[in-house]
């Protein structure tokens, strides 16, 4: 069966690096045994590293980008899955290496799926997307303290970029969780929009920026990091006894300049959350979790709609960190 549709088209000619939206048809796709009607997709930080200059990350060209979509099958080879079926893609590194999400149809391996929730829309699995997988990753390792320590309550826990994508839902998901949420932030202007997700304090930014002490006053039972840097090691230094740490980005800096002391007096421990390649077992217990820790009512103020031209147009202000809450991207639209 041939299928029309329209798509982001990324290209590199010598040192240009070039994007369109292109037309295109199914013999255009290389890899993957199930076809989906894309409805929705989102961004990324990943997503507008790609969209800048691929990020380091696209290797092949020409591509499309788009690292999760949510949709409906409308062709399969796989036995797993049946046309009608509604579906949710993240990682697996699709819009890196496999062909992604911004595209009115996505051909992908089965295996790299999983079946949406009934009591979720295709448009709520986009408002969470690898963003919001990544957020209740990090809730629920911070609820494992308590099982891993016999039953210690976790009581106040760190957001630190708290604004952004995986921030914002992080604090939701702690705070109907029943914890204590700080959130970290330098936009002072989304103050509201903080506490209206359930952060019970919020603390500027530039108080974590500053030069880590080895090891400073045990303030939080656990912490969920979106930045890394300068940023995360003062966290550590003030994570107490037995706490764990999340981490799941880098847009503060790479680099982790830090001391083993709060490893070894007290007992800190460091979880790294990688959503792109978990276990699909392990995804479908987090989707089905979803309705019990989101409110999407609280939301809808905070969610930008764009189509794919419009997506070129305000992609770069992720990367400058000037987008709160989440970017929807509507391939009807």
């Amino acid at each position: 069966m041939s299928y029309q549709f329209k798509a982001i088209i990324l290209n590199k000619e010598g040192e240009n690096f070039l994007r369109e939206i292109k037309f295109l048809d199914n013999s255009f796709f290389k890899h993957g045994d199930v076809t989906v009607k894309v409805d929705y997709s989102d961004l990324n930080f990943k997503d507008g590293m790609i969209l800048k200059n691929g990020g380091n990350l696209v290797k092949e060209f020409p591509h499309i980008p788009g690292i999760d979509f949510s949709g409906t099958v409308i062709e399969s080879k796989n036995n797993n899955f049946k046309v009608g079926d509604e579906v949710i893609l993240t990682g697996f590194r699709v819009g890196e290496i496999f062909y992604g999400g911004y595209s009115q149809i996505a051909r992908v391996n089965g295996e790299f799926l999983v079946k949406k929730p009934i009591n979720l829309t295709s448009r709520q699995a986009m408002i969470m997307g690898t963003a919001g997988l990544t957020s209740l990753m990090s809730a629920f390792a911070i609820q494992a303290r308590e099982a891993i320590l016999l039953g210690e309550k976790v009581n106040d826990v760190l957001v630190t970029g708290a604004t952004g994508g995986v921030g914002s839902l992080a604090v939701m998901a702690l705070n109907k969780l029943g914890y204590n949420v700080t959130a970290v932030s330098g936009k002072f202007s989304q103050a509201n929009f903080l506490r209206l997700l359930g952060a019970k304090n919020i603390i500027n930014r530039a108080e974590f920026e500053k030069d880590p002490k080895i090891i400073d006053k045990g303030l939080w039972d656990g912490v969920v990091d979106t930045v890394g840097g300068k940023i995360l090691a003062n966290a550590i230094a003030q994570t107490k006894p037995n706490g764990i740490i999340t981490v799941c980005g880098n847009v503060n800096d790479n680099e982790l300049k830090t001391s083993v002391i709060p490893f070894i007096l007290r007992g800190v421990k460091l979880w790294g959350i990688d959503s792109s390649n978990c276990s699909i077992k392990r995804r479908q217990f987090i989707w089905n979790e979803v309705a019990n820790l989101i409110d999407f009512n609280l939301l809808e103020n905070y969610i930008l709609t764009v189509s794919l031209e419009e997506l070129l147009e305000i992609y770069p202000k992720i990367l400058k960190g000037e987008i709160s809450g989440r970017v929807l991207v509507d391939l009807n639209k």
